[in-house]
């Protein structure tokens, strides 16, 4: 098991106040899996119906967004990764 780091933006705060928590997986849908059991607002705030990141999240593991993977959940993850969590903001 890896210990990583997520940071969450500060649109989270609410859920989240300290912007980051430490978690432990082998991949990323493991961590994740962790974060959402530690603090389960994060499912509802990040996730759709289906499981899936809403429309208007973006999951980036250290430099690499994840919607660029071919299969993002199985990434494997080493002591040190860190997981950014970004979520985009419109308005008119």
């Amino acid at each position: 098991m890896a210990r990583v780091t997520l940071e969450l933006p500060s649109l989270l705060r609410d859920v989240l106040p300290a912007g980051s928590i430490v978690l432990e997986g082998a991949t990323l849908a493991e961590a994740l899996e962790h974060a959402y059991r530690s603090v389960p607002a994060l499912r509802v705030h990040l996730c759709d119906e289906s499981g899936h990141f809403r429309q208007h999240v973006l999951c980036f593991l250290n430099d690499t967004n994840t919607r660029w993977l071919d299969n993002p959940g199985q990434e494997p993850l080493k002591d040190g990764d860190y997981i950014t969590i970004l979520q985009a903001v419109s308005g008119g």
